[in-house]
C-alpha cells in the first residue's frame, strides 16, 4: 500500500486499521519506506508499507473490501493526464494492491495475483 497525499502515515495506519477489521488479523507490518512514484510525475513522494494479514475472504472479495477502503480514506480521481488515466497512476490518499493469496495465481482482467509488478514495487 502507499500514500503520497495528505498525512501519508495517517493514511497508511488508518488502511492498516480498517483492513485489520474488515479484511482479517494483520500478521506482519512492514517498515515504512519513501520511495518517488513510479509510472508517473509527481512532487509528491509515496510513503509505503507492505502488511500480511489472515483472511476468510476469497481474493474477489479482498479486492473489493480494500477497494471500498480507498473509497473511504478519499481515493480520488485527480486530474491526470490522459496517460496517467489509461495506466491510473495518480496522486492519491492511498493505494492498495494485493501483492500474494496463499500460493493461488488468479488472472482475471482487474484481479491478478501475484501482482504482475510486484517485483517493481
Amino acid at each position: 500500500m502507499g500514500s503520497n497525499l495528505g498525512n501519508r502515515k495517517k493514511n497508511l495506519a488508518c488502511a492498516i486499521r480498517l483492513i485489520g477489521e474488515r479484511v482479517g488479523k494483520v500478521l506482519r507490518v512492514s517498515s515504512f519506506v519513501e520511495t518517488e512514484p513510479w509510472g508517473f510525475e509527481s512532487k509528491n513522494n509515496f510513503l509505503n508499507a507492505v502488511i500480511c494479514c489472515e483472511t476468510e475472504l476469497t481474493p474477489r472479495q479482498v479486492l473489493q473490501t480494500t477497494q471500498q477502503i480507498e473509497r473511504d480514506l478519499g481515493k480520488r480521481k485527480c486530474h491526470a493526464t490522459r496517460r496517467q488515466k489509461e495506466i491510473n497512476y495518480q496522486d492519491r490518499p492511498i493505494d492498495i494492491d494485493i501483492l500474494l493469496y496463499d500460493d493461488l495465481i488468479v488472472d482475471e482482467p482487474d484481479l491478478k495475483i501475484p501482482h504482475p509488478l510486484m517485483q517493481n514495487l
